[in-house]
């Protein structure tokens, strides 16, 4: 079955995900749906608001074989690095856009595991910026408001373009 990822500017994108009270069962299987819809976009991150779901679970995976996901509950960043890197970013709620996103390089994130274990970890480059774009996805805000005033305006009318001529 294929996972329906909410299109912008549908409201819910915008609304901050609840916490999860623990990991169980239920979470276990968003977290499984999640990680299908994710290898079959394909990405490295997705977060559950992203096909519904207002809770706080992310899942990544930025290992070059895809097949080493990291499941997250409630993540919260600790720490960031002061170096900065920029990465190209997407989502398939923006569908045929993309942009170059300004992140730190490296965050320490606190999150409940796959097991419900606590959990901090520092994640670097590739899955520093993945995590930090899911987690941005918790908070009701997409890619594009990382960007400055004119290229997010510039971004959203190529968006608003690819969507009229459907």
């Amino acid at each position: 079955m294929s996972e329906a990822f909410l299109i912008w500017p549908d409201r819910r994108l915008r609304a901050k995900a609840a916490p999860v009270a623990q990991v169980g069962a239920a979470e276990r299987a968003l977290w499984a749906r999640m990680e299908a819809a994710m290898y079959a976009m394909p990405g490295v991150g997705l977060a559950a608001p992203q096909i519904g779901e207002p809770v706080r679970l992310a899942v990544v995976d930025c290992e070059p074989h895809r097949r080493a996901p990291i499941r997250l509950a409630n993540p919260e960043i600790l720490e960031v690095a002061e170096a900065m890197e920029t990465r190209e970013e997407a989502s398939p709620n923006l569908p045929g856009i993309g942009a170059m996103v300004k992140r730190p390089a490296a965050v320490r994130v606190r999150y409940l595991d796959a097991e419900g274990a606590p959990t901090e970890r520092w994640f670097r480059e590739f899955w520093a910026t993945s995590v930090q774009h899911q987690i941005d996805h918790l908070e009701g805000w997409l890619f594009p408001d990382r960007l400055g005033p004119v290229k997010r305006r510039m971004l959203l009318e190529r968006y608003a373009k690819l969507r009229r001529r459907g």
